[in-house]
């Protein structure tokens, strides 16, 4: 069960020559992937292509009827090594994860297909989520194309041209025998456009021919000698075709300008940005048609030095727009010149962030700097930009164009740093944390009393949603070091101590990675820690995907394949399974066993309970459609009694749900709010757990709300109503004594 589904847009997929296709980007890259006569498609899931993955998933059988094989990778390394079909094979083949964590766990089958290079056209499509809206380490895919000659596209971010650069892709890595990176950025992932559609292709050569009549090339396998051979062949053979079949295609593109003695080269994924900066500044109109020449760089890696050279001879200054660092484009292109003679000036990092996202504002102010130095004038035809004050305007008038003035420290353009102070003076901090009802929040409650009790231990921490759990209210975690490594990373601690590490990874991870490098390992090497496997039934960080442990019936996968059978069948004797993490004091005391047990060697802990999100996405639509069709059907709610609460709000900090929230009592003697669930509440019964686990105060009940009651609920309904009632009155008359 994905985070959304894509049944009804995929229908597209199977319009044919001329049509127009509309949609996101994602749904046309899939298309792209068709009309190019893609044989198999793999990859793993994660951020910002999870939905390219789904989309693949609901498109399945569109796949299937043009002989097209698709298959969810159990992680970014097996992905990679399924290129392998298009090493000996004229079969096309692609695959797709979230970079850069994907492409290093990929980076050892990528390093060994890009050696020997390839047959059929090898496309590896990267979600290159950098800047503001990423979930990882702020680094770049640019360093993984250099290291291992593989070519990296980065395509403007409209549909035209991320389908064009698919096709591209395919026919460049056929031309090179070399595979091919496509990264694409966020806002290309979302973006919505049109585009005219070609006919999808079936795969000119299929994965059954290939099995009935199978090839064999020693000289591409990466052994001694050949693999020798191969660093030559790339630099002699492979770097000149590619070179040949970008110029001759015209895969990066130029715009002319007016104000030809300047100019703008760019990564094809900032152009989007750049177009409204210059807009912003006077010199684009709102047809993107830019004063300033551009030189896009659709292929960012390798560069074409020959369009370099030709775009900067007979410019004063060209301005390079480059996110992120190192600075691996601006150095290449400072060495192109000056070996060319070139005496252009190239500005980069100098006016523009070394590090933090390329946003519209901070390119604006890049580009302003760049003017103010190099063609001035350029800024006061546009009155909306004109310097802020009437010093700059005067600097700006008397700026000698010839010998251009550093700036002052005044006018240095706002940095990501200054925006980020100038955000947090003005917007309150909010940490990221569990959903209502996550299922991962009470075994951190439990972990946090367990604690209380035995001290606090070393806890090694995994990717994944129960990565939250290092922040407020439960600050739980030392280290997270990689998508499945959670036990690894505790695995130095394994000697003799008074208290055993603990760590934890998800059942996503557990698939991932964690059942050979941290299980295997821990089982291997005899470690005395615990570790905590957190199964909600789907890789839910990624957007709730179905995975081996999944309880889902589904047609195309085999699921259902219990985890604590694989955790035995490496060895593992210490294996407690808890099918309900909500049981906070049971989660609580089979941690506490662990950590206190005479038994050596790894003690694992399944902690078993449906993501509350999925669960909610699956329940809803069968709750809605029971109401309506006049069933009966129950839905739990929790509420705290102000009355008896005592305004402590320990409940809160060690729960941390999002529904649970304080308001005012009500009462004049009770001057401390107390605790209140609100409407977003969806009855998974954690917080009155917390509460008696802690053994807290109890003023949490929980009501039935029925819907569609029957004659009987109605009757109970009155006789309840009628106790409660005469136990108030006499309550009231009781008090009414005490008081004359």
């Amino acid at each position: 069960m994905a985070e959304r589904s894509f049944k009804k847009e995929v229908q597209q997929l199977r319009i044919g020559a001329g049509e127009e296709f509309r949609g996101e980007g994602i749904l046309a890259v899939t298309k792209a992937l068709l009309q190019s006569g893609v044989g198999y498609v793999a990859g793993y899931q994660g951020s910002p292509i999870s939905h390219l993955m789904d989309v693949l998933a609901d498109a399945n059988d569109i796949l299937q009827e043009l002989g097209v094989h698709f298959e969810a990778s159990a992680s970014e390394a097996t992905a990679a090594a399924t290129l392998a079909a298009s090493v000996m094979y004229p079969i096309r083949g692609a695959v797709t994860w979230k970079s850069t964590v994907g492409t290093n766990v990929a980076s050892d089958a990528l390093a060994n297909l890009a050696s020997g290079g390839v047959t059929g056209g090898a496309l590896v499509i990267v979600g290159e989520d950098y800047g503001e809206g990423s979930s990882i380490m702020q680094e770049r895919s640019h360093a993984f194309a250099m290291k291992s000659q593989i070519w990296l596209l980065d395509p403007r971010p409209n549909l035209e041209s991320m389908v064009k650069a698919v096709e591209d892709g395919f026919e460049l890595s056929e031309a090179s025998k070399t595979p091919v990176m496509l990264q694409l950025r966020i806002r290309g992932c979302h973006v919505h456009g049109r585009f005219t559609a070609k006919e999808n292709k079936r795969p000119a050569f299929s994965l059954a021919q290939a099995l009935e009549s199978p090839a064999r090339d020693t000289s591409r396998i990466v052994l001694p000698p050949a693999s020798f051979l191969h660093e030559q062949e790339k630099i002699k053979e492979r770097w000149p075709a590619a070179i040949r079949y970008i110029k001759e295609h015209q895969l990066n593109e130029h715009f002319a300008g007016d104000h030809d003695d300047i100019g703008l080269i760019l990564q094809g994924g900032l152009y989007n940005g750049v177009i409204r900066s210059l807009q912003l500044l006077g010199l684009a109109d709102n047809f993107g048609n830019s004063r300033i020449p551009l030189y896009v760089m659709n292929v960012t890696y390798p560069v074409i030095e020959d369009e370099v050279i030709g775009f900067c001879r007979g410019k004063r200054a060209v301005l390079l727009l480059e996110e992120g660092q190192p600075d691996y484009i601006e150095q290449n292109l400072h060495a192109v010149l000056r070996k060319a003679g070139i005496d252009t000036h190239l500005s980069g990092k100098d006016v523009l962030p070394m590090a933090g996202e390329y946003t519209t504002q901070v390119m604006r102010d890049g580009l302003r700097e760049f003017l103010k130095r190099h063609r001035p004038e350029s800024l006061l035809t546009h009155p909306a930009v004109m310097a802020d004050s009437a010093a700059e305007t005067r600097l700006l008038q008397s700026t000698e164009v010839s010998r251009p003035k550093p700036a002052r420290p005044a006018e240095q353009p706002i940095t990501f740093h200054k925006q980020v102070e100038g955000l947090a003076a003005v917007v309150p901090p909010r940490p990221a944390g569990f959903c209502t009802g996550c299922p991962e929040r009470p075994i951190f409650s439990a972990l946090t009393l367990a604690q209380e009790t035995l001290g606090q231990h070393h806890i090694s921490c995994d990717i994944g949603c129960h990565l939250f759990s290092i922040l407020p209210p439960f600050n739980l975690g030392a280290t997270t070091m990689g998508y499945g490594l959670g036990a690894s990373s505790a695995a130095a601690f394994n000697v003799p101590a008074a208290k055993r590490p603990i760590s934890i990874m998800g059942d996503g991870g557990f698939w991932h990675n964690g059942l050979s490098s941290g299980i295997g390992n821990a089982v291997f090497n005899k470690y005395d820690g615990v570790i905590v496997i957190v199964d909600n039934f789907y890789a839910s960080a990624t957007g709730g995907q179905d995975i081996l442990s999944s309880r889902a019936d589904n047609p195309d996968r085999s699921t259902n394949n219990p985890i604590d059978q694989a955790v035995r069948g490496v060895g593992v004797k210490w294996v407690r399974t808890l099918d309900r993490t909500y049981d906070v004091a049971r989660v609580r005391a089979t941690l506490e066993e662990a950590l206190t047990t005479d038994v050596q060697g790894p003690k694992v802990i399944i902690a078993q309970s449906e993501c509350m999100l999925n669960k909610q996405r699956r329940i809803k639509p069968l709750f809605n459609k029971a109401v309506k069709e006049g069933r009966r059907v129950v839905k739990e709610r929790f509420g705290v009694d102000p009355d008896v609460c005592t305004g402590d709000h320990a409940c809160i900090r060690l729960s941390g749900c999002p529904s649970l929230t304080v308001k005012d009592s009500g009462d004049p003697l009770k001057e401390d709010p107390v605790a209140h669930v609100d409407s977003s509440c969806v009855g998974c019964g954690n917080c009155g757990e917390v509460a008696h686990a802690a053994v807290l105060c109890p003023s949490f009940y929980r009501a039935d709300v029925v819907h569609n009651p029957t004659g009987g609920d109605r009757i109970l309904a009155r006789v309840r109503g009628a106790v409660i009632g005469f136990l108030q009155r006499r309550r009231a008359a009781r008090l009414s004594q005490h008081a004359l």
